[in-house]
C-alpha cells in the first residue's frame, strides 16, 4: 500500500476533522480508493465505532495504518446540567484547555442541539453574556461536529437529535470553512442525514459570508437582528457599523431566493424601553417589507452585570400583535434552560485569553 510521506506525522490526524470530500482527498493521498471515505463515515457516525479494528470492511493493512496514524476523537463532556424543563447543558473541554457550552432542548416531536462555533465571541453584542468573555479562537471541524457526536452518545437511543442550530457560542460565519464542513457532515446521508431544513446557521450579519454560504451550503438561515434602525443596531450589535441594515436586508433577500425555507428567520431580543415600543414594531415592519420573514421574539435572559431588563409580557404581546396584523409570522420564543444558564445569550464556557475581546481584533473583521 502506497502512502504519501506528509501523512506520516508525529501527531495523529483526527478523522472527525474531515467532511466526505475532505476524507476522500485524504484517502486518495494515501493511495486508497475514495469510497473508503464513505465506509469510514458510516462506521463513525452511523455505527458509533471509534475502534479501527472493528471496521471489518476495511483491509487489515489499512486498519493497521489508520490505527498508527489517525484517531477518532471528540471533545470531552466535562460537566452536565439538567434544567427543570429537561433542557441539558454540557460544558465541553477542548484539547487546548478551553471550554465551550452546548445545549440540548427536548420537545415532544423533536430534539434540538444548539452548537458552538468559537471559543468566546468577537462581536461584542451588548445584551449577550457570551460576548463579555472575549474571543479566543475558532473551533475546528472535529470540535464542532464533535459536540453533536458526543451529545448523541450521551443521550443514547431514547432521545434523538433531529435539529441542529448553530446558535451557541461565537459567530458561525466568522469560522466559515470549519462550520460549513461540520454542517456538511450533519446533512450527509452517510453521517447524520439531517434535512437541510433542520440545520440552521445563525449570524449577526456577516454579509460577504452570507453571500458565500448561499453558493456552497444549502441550510436554513437565522439573523440576529434585535433592532429596526441602524442607530440602535449600531449600539446593540456593533457589526452593524461594518454591514448596515441596507446591506444586510439585500443579502437576506438574495439568500431567501435559494434557501431551503424560502424565508429568513429574524431573532429579536426584547429589551425593556430599548427596542420594544409600538414605533419600533412599525419600523421593523417597514424594514422587512421586501424580505420573506419570520420573526422570533426572544425575552431577554438576564445575566450578572447586565444593565438590560426584559420587556414585560403585555408589551411583548402587543409588539407581536402589531407584527401579526401586518402579515408577518411572529412567535414568542419560550425560554428554556434559564435555571442552568442555558438560555439564549447566557452561554459562557471558559475563555483563557481575553486580550482579543474587541471586534476589530478578529482577523475576519479587519
Amino acid at each position: 500500500m502506497k502512502f504519501v510521506s506528509e501523512l506520516v506525522k508525529s501527531e495523529k490526524t483526527n478523522l472527525l476533522d474531515f467532511d466526505r470530500d475532505g476524507l476522500k482527498a485524504f484517502f486518495v493521498e494515501m493511495g486508497e480508493k475514495p469510497f473508503r471515505a464513505t465506509q469510514l463515515l458510516k462506521w463513525i457516525y452511523q455505527e458509533g465505532v471509534d475502534d479501527f479494528d472493528q471496521m471489518t470492511n476495511l483491509s487489515k493493512s489499512l486498519r493497521a495504518w489508520l490505527k498508527q496514524h489517525c484517531i477518532i476523537q471528540a471533545p470531552e463532556i466535562l460537566l452536565e446540567k439538567i434544567a427543570s424543563d429537561g433542557t441539558r447543558k454540557w460544558v465541553i473541554q477542548m484539547s487546548c484547555g478551553n471550554r465551550v457550552e452546548t445545549v440540548f432542548i427536548p420537545e415532544q416531536n423533536r430534539g434540538t442541539l444548539c452548537v458552538s462555533s468559537q471559543v468566546g465571541c468577537a462581536l461584542a453584542c451588548t445584551f449577550c453574556s457570551t460576548a463579555r468573555q472575549g474571543f479566543n479562537r475558532n473551533l475546528n471541524v472535529s470540535e464542532i461536529i464533535g459536540q453533536l457526536y458526543s451529545a448523541q452518545k450521551r443521550l443514547g437511543e431514547k432521545q434523538r437529535i433531529t435539529n441542529v442550530v448553530m446558535m451557541g457560542m461565537g459567530e458561525p460565519l466568522l469560522n466559515f470553512d470549519n462550520v460549513v464542513a461540520a454542517m456538511n457532515l450533519m446533512m450527509d446521508d452517510f453521517c447524520y442525514g439531517l434535512s437541510k431544513r433542520r440545520v440552521t446557521v445563525s449570524t449577526s450579519g456577516i454579509v460577504p459570508a452570507m453571500q458565500r454560504l448561499s453558493q456552497v451550503c444549502d441550510v436554513s438561515m437565522a439573523v440576529s437582528l434585535h433592532a429596526p434602525t441602524d442607530t440602535l443596531r449600531d449600539e446593540l450589535v456593533p457589526i452593524n457599523q461594518k454591514y448596515p441594515l441596507s446591506e444586510l436586508m439585500a443579502a437576506c433577500q438574495d439568500y431567501a431566493k435559494t434557501g431551503p425555507r424560502k424565508h429568513i428567520t429574524f431573532e429579536y431580543v426584547m429589551l425593556a424601553g430599548i427596542n420594544d415600543s409600538i414605533g419600533d414594531a412599525k419600523a421593523l415592519i417597514k424594514l422587512l417589507r421586501h424580505v420573506p420573514a419570520k420573526i422570533n421574539l426572544i425575552p431577554f435572559n438576564p445575566f450578572p452585570g447586565s444593565d438590560y431588563r426584559c420587556s414585560t409580557g403585555p408589551i411583548i404581546l402587543k409588539f407581536r400583535d402589531v407584527l401579526h396584523n401586518a402579515g408577518i409570522v411572529t412567535t414568542i420564543r419560550k425560554t428554556r434552560g434559564d435555571d442552568i444558564d442555558a438560555a439564549c445569550g447566557q452561554l459562557v464556557g471558559q475563555v483563557k485569553d481575553k486580550s482579543r475581546r474587541h471586534l476589530k481584533f478578529h482577523p475576519a473583521l479587519s
